[in-house]
């Protein structure tokens, strides 16, 4: 095994280990409910607390990596991470399982941007579409596994081991990356620590968060609107700050590159809401049509097995056609399938349920796998680095903001429309169906002839 297969399989594994604990938690939260008492705006912050955690730690990858090593942050982060996992199922409350779970994902949030960094930049940018694909592939079995593997230990064992489920792999990561990873071969001096902008990214994504969460409760509306504009106005002065610093903690002037801008907003809208509509979908087949866990969390393996297909796929024809139809085909597809979960009206809709998440799995990964490819495709290898630690915050805050927004979007068809729950629950699912239409408008913008002629100069 060369050493960048090594490197590409210790990201792979730290990347496994991240969606695992996006994906095993779900099956539990009806149980999480019913032993807390709590309502389902509190229960998304067991969700929101973990990927609140690791976006707010990966501004930080580039200076921490420079401090102290990439190879020594990596195996202390996975150390965080397993003390935050056993911290989590031992809680005795609410708050004490969303605050271990953002310790939990202070932990495991620079696995990804660290490992990213490391293994793109041994890949020319032609190799990238490829590399992509694998590592896509082997993530692909923690969507397909811990569903399934979480409604099994939730209906044999208990809610708190599905938090205890990921120590093992995260103890054999930290082997891997003592005797696989070198150590840096020329240390950087740390740049400069910008920790007002790091208060105010912090701030600002705390108070959305907060907002969102509080609009769906009747009793605290006004407060969720004051929370939502307090956090946009810090936001909007963070991005002013850090555009005037030569070197900030993000350099946000990357964004300006048309391919990742796309990307990102077509991240957040596809596999973002697609995480909020997983949670939804939880919630309506457990408490509405009265399925087992266990049954819920095989549906996942469907959606993976499209998913493989969608990610080969993307594999063998990025380079030939260009991101924009994989993108629209994907979102259509990935629209038709959530759809389809508000013609699901028992647990005898066998037929239904498979098709929507096998569709789903299909038109998502399709979206992420490309985008994923296109990222990167026009930045410099100096900044990849800075590029990666974008690319994962959007990445987390999709997952975060899509879990928020369907789960506000579900409060407030239940408490203020005057529909029955099977009715909010299937217009919750239509709606989130149609926001599809966003991501396809911006892959109609994408110069497709330019990307294609660029990739194929690089392979000859």
């Amino acid at each position: 095994m060369t050493y960048r297969q090594r490197v590409a399989s210790v990201y792979l594994l730290g990347f496994f280990i991240d969606l695992i604990n996006m994906f095993i938690a779900n099956v539990a939260y009806p149980d999480i409910a019913r032993h807390f008492s709590a309502p389902v705006s509190l229960l998304a912050w067991v969700s929101n607390g973990y990927i609140l955690g690791l976006t707010l730690v990966i501004p930080l990858n580039r200076w921490l990596a420079q401090r102290i090593g990439a190879k020594r942050l990596f195996i202390l982060s996975l150390l965080i991470f397993m003390l935050g996992s056993c911290g989590a199922g031992l809680a005795q409350s609410m708050t004490g399982l969303i605050g271990w779970r953002v310790i939990q994902g202070l932990g495991g949030g620079l696995l990804i941007p660290l490992g990213q960094t490391m293994a793109y930049g041994l890949y020319r940018s032609h190799e990238r579409a490829k590399l992509s694909a694998a590592i896509m592939l082997v993530g692909l079995l923690a969507p397909a596994l811990s569903p399934a593997l979480g409604g099994f230990i939730v209906d044999s064992l208990d809610w708190r081991w599905v938090f205890f489920a990921s120590l093992p792999l995260a103890a054999l990561a930290v082997v891997f990356a003592i005797y696989w990873l070198k150590p840096d071969s020329e240390r950087v001096a740390a740049g400069h620590f910008d920790a007002t902008g790091l208060l105010m990214f912090c701030g600002a994504l705390i108070l959305l968060l907060w907002g969102l969460t509080s609009l769906g409760d009747a009793q605290s509306l006004w407060q969720g609107c004051l929370y939502l504009l307090a956090g946009l106005t810090l936001m909007v002065v963070y991005i002013r700050h850090s555009l005037r610093l030569s070197q900030p903690m993000l350099n946000l002037r990357l964004v300006q590159d048309p391919l990742l801008r796309i990307s990102m907003i077509i991240y957040q809208f596809i596999p973002g809401i697609f995480t909020g509509v997983s949670l939804v979908a939880m919630l309506y087949l457990q408490n509405q049509l009265a399925m087992h866990a266990a049954q819920v969390g095989v549906l996942m393996l469907p959606w993976s097995l499209a998913s493989f297909v969608a990610i080969t796929t993307t594999g063998k024809l990025f380079n030939r056609l260009g991101p924009r139809p994989l993108f629209s085909l994907g979102c259509i597809v990935h629209a038709l399938g959530i759809g389809l979960l508000a013609c699901i009206n028992g647990a005898e809709d066998l037929g239904l349920q498979i098709a929507a998440f096998t569709l789903m799995g299909f038109g998502s990964s399709l979206c992420s796998s490309a985008a994923q490819s296109c990222a990167f495709i026009q930045i410099e290898d100096h900044q990849l680095a800075d590029a990666s630690a974008l690319w994962n915050i959007n990445r987390q805050l999709s997952f975060c903001f899509g879990v928020a927004v369907l789960s506000l979007l579900l409060n407030l068809l239940l408490g203020h429309s005057g529909l029955t729950p099977p009715q909010a629950y299937h217009l919750c699912f239509l709606l989130a169906a149609a926001s599809a239409v966003v991501p396809i408008l911006l892959a109609l913008r994408i110069a497709n002839r330019t990307i294609i002629h660029q990739l194929n100069q690089e392979l000859s």
